[in-house]
């Protein structure tokens, strides 16, 4: 077995256990698929994890360095001189606590009860103290990215909303402006040389939380149910499962038929 995939999840960290919390992905989640959500937060099985991408950890690591330098001086970074952009990232003694998306993040008890957490990487301030929620994307294309158009861009976009609904439940003042500071790593040298160069873009979005209050309330009456919630259509996680359990079938009905051969089969089918 994988050491990173446990496929049995500790109960403490399923809904009712101690250590529940509704992070911003997993309301994501239940936007995408609610069977899926109520099969992780419910029973204790997520779905595998995809191959993390170190590329984007170290830009994403190295663009927090750089912004923090200028968080320290409280200046303002060039690529917000750029774009015209009267801010400076923000400094509070809270902000290694709202990055840390595993531990802590940014949270609020909501009045259903649910706790609601999530990691922001990094935040702004405009001279009104209007905080500025920014994402930061790294990726490879061609040509210049100025916006995020695309249909599964949504889920961006409810990432930065989450983060923008967080911060005004914690009583703060926030843009609905938010930004992605996205690095494209340019293609177009005549040799890679041992190193990629990258073109910082800023990419405005409006946000608009008012969608995240009601649906917190529709994932507490998910979790609530003890009936399993119905498959989204276009979710190829239900189908791989629906057609594994159909094909397997056959095989479990031999099994039961054939003692000697029984144990061996349960263990491969996992029964």
């Amino acid at each position: 077995m994988s050491g990173f995939y446990k496929p049995d999840r500790n109960h403490n960290w399923n809904y009712g256990g101690t250590h529940f919390r509704l992070s911003r992905s997993k309301i994501s989640l239940f936007l995408e698929c609610q069977r899926c959500f109520y099969i992780d937060n419910k029973l204790g099985t997520a779905r595998p994890p995809g191959f993390p991408f170190n590329l984007n950890s170290a830009v994403d690591a190295l663009l927090k360095k750089e912004f923090d330098a200028h968080r320290a001086a409280h200046t303002a970074h060039p690529l917000m001189k750029a774009y015209g952009l009267d801010a400076v990232p923000f400094e509070n003694a809270q902000m290694d606590d709202w990055r840390d998306s595993l531990r802590k993040g940014i949270v609020w008890k909501h009045k259903t009860g649910l706790t609601i957490s999530g990691g922001v990487d990094d935040i702004w301030v405009t001279p009104k103290n209007e905080l500025i929620v920014v994402d930061y994307k790294a990726t490879s294309k061609a040509g210049k990215i100025e916006s995020l158009d695309e249909d599964w861009h949504i889920g961006y976009k409810r990432q930065i909303e989450v983060y923008q609904w967080l911060l005004r439940q914690n009583g703060f003042k926030v843009s609905n402006t938010g930004y992605w500071v996205y690095a494209n790593a340019s293609k177009d040298k005549e040799a890679f040389d041992g190193k990629l160069e990258f073109e910082l873009t800023l990419v405005p979005y409006e946000g608009d939380a008012s969608w995240v209050d009601g649906t917190i309330e529709a994932i507490k009456l998910c979790l609530d149910s003890d009936e399993l919630p119905e498959a989204s259509d276009d979710c190829d996680y239900c189908k791989y499962r629906e057609m594994v359990g159909k094909k397997m079938i056959p095989f479990q009905e031999k099994a039961k038929k054939s003692p000697r051969g029984q144990s061996k089969q349960d263990a491969t089918l996992g029964i």
